[in-house]
C-alpha cells in the first residue's frame, strides 16, 4: 500500500493496533491491511516494548489511510475525537452499528455515537439526518433533534417522521 492521501489518523493503542486493523477492516468494504513495522533493539530503553512485537501498522478503511501505533498505555482515547461513518440506509446505520459495538461500551452509546472495544469513539449516521437537520425550516430541524437525543442507535424512520411532523 502507498499512502496516496495527504493526511492520516494515526491511533495510538497499547499493544492492540493489529487486533485492531484486523477488526476494523473485517467491517467495511474496500479495506486492507499494509506496511507492518516493528520495534528492534534500537531504543528498547525508552520503547521498553517487546522485540519483533508491531510498532505500527498501516490499514484501509473504505479508501481512508490510518496508521496504528503500539506505544503503550501512556494514552487512551478519548471522546473529543471520533469517526463519522456516513450511512445512506438504515441497514447501514444498523450493520455498522452492530459491528463497531461488538466488545463495545454499552453505556457509551447515545445519539449515534458508541465506543468500540479498543476506546474509540464512532458516530454512526444517516446522510438524511444531516440534510434534515441542516434544513432552513428551523420547526423541521428541531423536531429531528428533539427525536434524535433519546435515541441511542439513530432510526432513521423515526427521525423522518419527526421531519415531516409525522
Amino acid at each position: 500500500m502507498s499512502l496516496t492521501q495527504r493526511i492520516t489518523s494515526n491511533l495510538w493503542f497499547d499493544s492492540q493496533a493489529e487486533e485492531a486493523a484486523k477488526f476494523y477492516t473485517s467491517i467495511f468494504k474496500n479495506s486492507s491491511i499494509g506496511r507492518i513495522s516493528r520495534y528492534t533493539e534500537a531504543g528498547k530503553d525508552i520503547h521498553k516494548m517487546p522485540i519483533g512485537s508491531v510498532m505500527t501498522i498501516e490499514f484501509v478503511l473504505d479508501g481512508q489511510t490510518f496508521t496504528g501505533l503500539n506505544g503503550g498505555p501512556v494514552f487512551k482515547f478519548n471522546e473529543s475525537i471520533s469517526f463519522i461513518v456516513n450511512c445512506e440506509t438504515q441497514e447501514e446505520v444498523d450493520y455498522y452499528g452492530e459491528k463497531l459495538n461488538i466488545g463495545g461500551d454499552p453505556k457509551a452509546q447515545q445519539c449515534g455515537w458508541l465506543k468500540d472495544k479498543f476506546g474509540i469513539s464512532w458516530q454512526i449516521v444517516p446522510t438524511k439526518f444531516v440534510d434534515m437537520l441542516t434544513d432552513p425550516d428551523a420547526e423541521k430541524a428541531s423536531r429531528v433533534m428533539n427525536a434524535m437525543f433519546p435515541m441511542k442507535k439513530l432510526d432513521l424512520p423515526a427521525l423522518e417522521k419527526a421531519y415531516n411532523g409525522d
